[in-house]
């Protein structure tokens, strides 16, 4: 009997060493000024720029993309849940009033497929290059006996900047002002425990089932990229003054918001508003879900919003429209 070797426990490091060297052009066309070094340190080095900032803020976040990828897996498709994610965390921190400077990715899997890996990471390198933002280092781990081969998971860590005195934290946010939604593409990254229940499980489709009413597959319904809200957030600065930003994640519109409002502060939402999508009312109506439940577990149609003085609500409306976007006076603070 040979001898036991690495490769054959499972791990391929000379594959992982390849998948490195494929993914290195798409990777650096993420690279902006400040990236000192290419992928392969034991460490990333980032030097900023802080011209313009006089008391500059570093912001960051961690974030994964949930039960997604199982979706991804299912549909054999892996080069937008990178893009969910790089998304997902700039919007986090634009939150503050920040801007992305660089990320960093952990990917981990069973057993390494090399097609798969490549398409994750362009995925990740698109969206990065869309946001001006630096993919500069990250961890790919092989680790079987945690995951089954096939599988894999994905979550990241960006950091952004932001001037001391323009952090947007809510704390300003007063009764009378007034909540713009932005509208999401799908589901974004959450509720998906309980969507891929109420699609597999209880009604057995897959995901290339078609349903009427939807124009896409149920996978391409469930796969929709989780939007980067960067450029509108960016139109409305220096325009109007933003008092609070939620990000609609997990706790849905009403748990995210709340996160943002000062005490003695609660919202009064028009759920009448805007249209509920199309696939938000079938899953409600395939799982028999509790109005309550959906309104803690899926955006509803809403990604983000922003809070503004009721004064600078069709100014903001206005400013967001130029660009394309179909801003939704959902609600005010009282």
């Amino acid at each position: 009997m040979p001898g036991i070797t690495y490769k054959r426990s499972g791990v391929d490091i000379d594959l992982a060493g390849e998948f490195l060297e494929a993914a290195k052009a798409s990777i650096n066309k993420t690279f902006r000024p400040g990236v000192l070094t290419g992928i392969g340190h034991f460490g990333a080095f980032f030097q900023p720029d802080f011209t313009g900032y006089k008391e500059p803020v570093l912001v960051s976040s961690t974030d994964g993309v949930g039960t997604k990828i199982k979706v991804a897996q299912m549909a054999g498709i892996h080069n937008t849940i990178g893009q969910d994610l790089v998304n997902h965390c700039v919007n986090d921190i634009m939150c503050t009033g920040a801007q992305p400077l660089y990320f960093l990715d952990y990917y981990a899997m069973g057993k390494m497929d090399k097609a798969v890996s490549l398409a994750v990471i362009e995925g990740l390198c698109q969206a990065a290059a869309e946001n001006d933002t630096a993919l500069i280092g990250g961890e790919t781990a092989e680790m079987p006996g945690i995951y089954q081969p096939g599988d894999y998971d994905l979550a990241g860590t960006i950091v952004g900047v932001v001037e001391k005195s323009r952090i947007i934290d809510g704390k300003n946010i007063n009764p009378g002002d007034v909540m713009i939604g932005l509208p999401s593409t799908g589901l974004h990254t959450n509720g998906y425990s309980l969507a891929r229940k109420i699609c597999f499980e209880v009604k057995g489709f897959t995901v290339d089932t078609k349903v009427e009413g939807l124009e896409n597959t149920i996978g391409g319904e469930l796969l929709k990229i989780h939007r980067s809200y960067r450029k509108p957030l960016n139109a409305l600065e220096g325009k109007v003054e933003i008092k609070g930003i939620s990000h609609i994640t997990g706790g849905g519109i009403e748990g995210n918001t709340r996160r943002i409002l000062p005490e003695h502060r609660r919202m009064q939402i028009d759920w009448q508003a805007w249209r509920r999508p199309q696939f938000f009312k079938l899953l409600q109506e395939w799982g028999k879900v509790p109005e309550e439940d959906m309104r803690k577990t899926f955006n509803l149609g809403i990604g983000i919003i922003v809070i503004v003085e009721s004064g600078c609500a069709d100014l903001a409306s206005t400013t967001l429209e130029q660009i394309g976007e179909k801003p939704v006076m959902m609600g005010e603070i009282v």
